[in-house]
């Protein structure tokens, strides 16, 4: 999800003061149990979750169970799961017996009676009860919105990416582990629907009018996909048929908007094709596909994807990019749904990875206006992004803390991927390598090295140096030129990155054609036929900064 607020594009100097605090930013033990792989975390893999709850909407309150089956990955008799501390843990249940646990910040630990063997498996339950944290401003502040629609009907809806799905329900809460598969059960006062991620298998109604739904999500899920949506929902449906066949396509909306829903899905259809032909099929087809109305902007809970934009085309009905390409299709629609694949599909292991969902995605924004508009239309919409690259911090966080790094990993990682693209100078290798990546790490938790090394291998190039550049220090490289004798240019890299040696391409004077030029951080000349000065850098295509120094 855009991690921003609009108002942030005309504020940039809090931007920058925020980032600056964040590089004195200091961790707790706290953070170390939230974002770490313990060994209490890595001895158990996550096979299958049942998470059933019951939520009193006029209350503001959740109680119900988890379920937690799991295989170990070594012998181990204590593991650690999640849940915040606002809860309360009414019993955990193993064969039948109720274990003793204890509890730091939001890290549960339990004790087994006995040593659990590698590579049996086994189960307990949660049983927990509590008032969920109510968000601030969702989706960046996380937590749950319980509001009602124009007809006074409870709508309530929950996003916690960053915060942490322990926020609402019991889980090991590490995006390396995602579980294989899950039942979600969610039961709602009379009257109302829940949809959440996957299939609808059932529905139960319960002793009091109240009804139970069943959704069964069929592929690995990450927990911060899991998500419900409860209110008085208008259904209707469609079909796409796509890669793998027919993709069934399903919305919820508010009733009093369904007529705009019906017209502003239809972009839905022209996505979805756009997207299997960069990334691939479509990764949930058991499941489907959905647009449910969130009370917020937007979030792509898996399957289930949110939707808050108004029914305006841009980003609320405004042109991120500031070039007016952004307001022919629907920003969440086209964003979010790339997620699927990427964030999704390929979701990183640790959070501070997470410009491998952010700029991949960013960059899906550009491929589908090429695939509507041509190939300068995408690459104009980049640029237009840059105007609020802050450059302030790394794309890439701190590693086993929970936290993720700069806000730069949306446009700033977007026009780094561009780059990559023509440096490659290859689109059909291009598409390869983006398909690629969708089947070699399909349903996967990845790190930014393994990224890199499969980009790297399938280009046939070192771009190691490149990517470092962009993702681990603040700055982007600066193209530096120094005016030599006669028409000779002398040229080289600046760069944090020693070795730094990314080949970039120009436009000699008196000729039309671009080239590509090999600067390294040790200067070379270049002689022009005319005068220097008229040197052009394909600054459009590569995101560089340059600089013109007297000889």
């Amino acid at each position: 999800m855009k991690r921003f607020r609009l108002w942030l594009l005309f504020s940039l100097l809090f931007l920058s003061q925020a980032a600056s605090a964040q590089h004195l930013e200091s961790f707790s033990k706290a953070d170390t149990l939230r974002g770490s792989l313990s060994p209490l975390r890595t001895c158990y893999d996550i096979n299958y979750y049942h998470l059933d709850i019951r939520v009193d909407v006029g209350q503001q309150f959740i109680s119900g169970s988890n379920l937690f089956r799991f295989t170990a990955t070594r012998d181990f008799n204590k593991l650690q799961f999640d849940l915040f501390d606002n809860y309360e843990i009414e019993k955990i249940v193993y064969q039948g017996k109720e274990l003793e646990y204890t509890a730091e910040y939001d890290a549960v630990f339990i004790q087994f009676p006995a040593i659990i063997k590698k590579g049996s498996k086994a189960e307990f339950t949660v049983f927990y009860s509590g008032t969920p944290m109510i968000a601030q401003d969702a989706p960046w502040g996380g937590g749950f919105v319980f509001t009602e629609d124009a007809g006074t009907a409870p709508w309530v809806s929950v996003a916690c990416q960053g915060l942490g799905a322990s926020a609402w329900w019991p889980n090991k809460d590490h995006q390396s582990d995602e579980v294989d598969s899950m039942l979600i059960s969610v039961t709602v006062p009379r009257g109302l629907k829940n949809i959440s991620n996957g299939r609808l298998i059932s529905t139960e109604v319960q002793p009091d009018g109240a009804t139970k739904f069943n959704w069964f999500v069929s592929y690995p899920i990450n927990n911060y996909n899991v998500t419900l949506n409860i209110g008085d929902f208008a259904h209707f449906s469609d079909e796409y048929i796509g890669l793998k066949g027919k993709l069934t396509l399903d919305y919820y909306v508010l009733r009093e908007n369904l007529d705009k829903a019906k017209a502003q899905f239809e972009q839905v259809k022209k996505v979805l094709k756009s997207f299997e032909y960069w990334f691939g099929a479509y990764p949930f087809y058991r499941d489907g596909y959905k647009l449910i109305e969130t009370p917020y902007l937007g979030m792509e809970h898996q399957s289930a994807i949110s939707y808050g934009n108004k029914y305006k085309n841009g980003y609320l009905g405004s042109d991120l990019s500031k070039t007016g390409l952004g307001l022919f299709w629907d920003y969440i629609i086209v964003h979010e749904s790339g997620h699927e694949w990427f964030g999704n599909n390929i979701t990183s292991k640790d959070l501070a990875d997470l410009w491998i969902h952010e700029s991949f995605t960013t960059y899906s924004e550009a491929l589908y206006i090429e695939s509507q508009q041509g190939k300068k239309a995408g690459v104009q919409y980049l640029n237009g992004l840059r105007l609020t690259i802050q450059n302030d911090s790394t794309i890439i966080g701190p590693y086993n803390v929970n936290r993720e790094g700069s806000e730069d990993m949306y446009f700033k990682g977007a026009n780094l991927l561009h780059t990559i693209r023509t440096i490659i100078n290859n689109d059909q290798q291009w598409l390869r390598i983006l398909r690629g990546l969708n089947q070699a790490f399909k349903l996967q938790t990845v790190t930014s090295e393994q990224i890199i090394s499969y980009i790297n291998k399938q280009s046939g190039k070192n771009l190691t140096p490149i990517f470092d550049q962009y993702l681990r220090f603040k700055d982007i490289p600066t193209l530096v030129l120094t005016r030599a004798s006669g028409n000779s240019v002398a040229y080289r890299w600046q760069s944090d990155v020693k070795g730094f040696n990314m080949p970039v391409k120009v436009k000699l004077p008196g000729t039309s054609e671009w080239q590509l030029i090999q600067p390294t951080n040790i200067a070379k000349i270049l002689t022009v036929q005319g005068p220097a000065s008229e040197l052009l850098i394909d600054t459009d295509n590569f995101y560089i900064k340059t600089k013109i120094l007297a000889n």
